[in-house]
């Protein structure tokens, strides 16, 4: 911008004009070919402007710059026959306390299921006595009997190497199976083997109330064909048998004393508890001789019914009490 002012002097020459131009100073800008040195080194240098890219793009560059290293590669070795062996070792160790553990379980079941078992033959067996004023027998079985207890179900279990039983207080014990009772108690007049045989109830001659007053499971076995297995339940014969296949024995006090003298555990020999004692095994009772001589060891209560236990096994030689193998195991309705 520049502002210009005419002015007029007077004097002795006449009129000189004048004109001021006011505008803004440039100065002159010149080259100069030589530099020193010393100005050179006295200057200090420009720092230049470091370009940044924008944030984003900024991120993906400082990410694509990220150098991935490979792992270092580990070469797997094989296990060694020794290794092996000890595995299979363990493996099988492991295996024989499982199986262990398993058939100990099998046999605590088998025998909760004797024990149900069993308390339902007493039941039943008390029960038909409430109605009937008279035990679950054949005629035949009374006459027995006559004035003493009756026994029933040993006749698969021979006493040791003998066919026959000792004789009990009046030698009128009977060890036939235990069908003809059961066939009373579940009021049935014929075998489940599809022949038609009668049993001891038939035409409800025990059972004319025609009360159940026993539900057992029909196993479906036949003893008579060549099956190795028995089951438990009732066979087709009308045999009521546990878990293990073997038969339960029962004993009823017909003598009506409120005792009863089971066949095999009124023995000296399985129940005596001590020399010259009274006392037996599971709460049985020599009542008959203070030091426990005589086999007159009974219980007290009107029936007794057990089972030969897991290993299907009893024995009444010197030495192999209650409590000793083979009868240890067995399952008692008064223990």
């Amino acid at each position: 911008m520049c502002l210009t002012s005419t002015q007029h002097f007077s004097g002795d020459h006449g009129h000189v004009p004048v004109e001021w131009h006011e505008t803004l100073w440039q100065p002159s800008i010149r080259q100069q070919a030589a530099v020193s040195m010393r100005r050179v080194a006295a200057t200090k240098p420009l720092i230049p402007v470091t370009i940044m890219p924008h944030p984003a793009r900024r991120k993906k560059l400082f990410k694509s710059m990220k150098i991935k290293l490979s792992a270092p590669r580990r070469f797997r070795r094989g296990f060694t026959l020794t290794e092996l062996l000890v595995v299979i070792a363990i493996i099988a160790i492991l295996a024989a306390m499982t199986l262990q553990v398993l058939a100990k379980a099998k046999i605590a079941a088998q025998k909760m299921k004797a024990k149900t078992e069993i308390a339902d033959i007493v039941n039943a067996i008390n029960a038909y006595d409430t109605d009937y004023g008279r035990f679950p027998v054949t005629a035949g079985e009374q006459a027995a009997a006559g004035t003493s207890d009756f026994t029933t179900g040993l006749i698969q279990y021979p006493q040791n190497t003998s066919s026959t039983w000792p004789a009990g207080a009046a030698g009128n014990y009977s060890y036939d199976n235990n069908s003809n009772v059961v066939a009373i108690l579940m009021d049935v007049e014929t075998y489940g083997n599809g022949t038609g045989t009668q049993t001891a109830n038939y035409k409800h001659v025990k059972n004319p109330k025609q009360v159940k007053y026993l539900n057992a499971k029909l196993s479906g076995y036949d003893p008579q064909t060549a099956q190795q297995n028995p089951l438990g339940g009732v066979d087709n014969t009308g045999v009521y048998r546990d878990p293990w296949g073997n038969p339960y024995i029962i004993t009823m006090d017909l003598s009506y004393d409120d005792q009863s003298s089971d066949l095999f555990y009124c023995q000296q020999n399985v129940s005596q508890n001590g020399a010259n004692s009274s006392a037996g095994f599971n709460g049985l009772v020599n009542s008959t001789d203070p030091s426990g001589n005589g086999d007159h060891f009974q219980f007290h209560g009107k029936v007794m019914v057990w089972s030969a236990g897991p290993d299907g096994k009893i024995s009444s030689t010197a030495g192999n009490n209650a409590n000793i193998a083979p009868n240890k195991d067995n399952v008692l309705s008064w223990q």
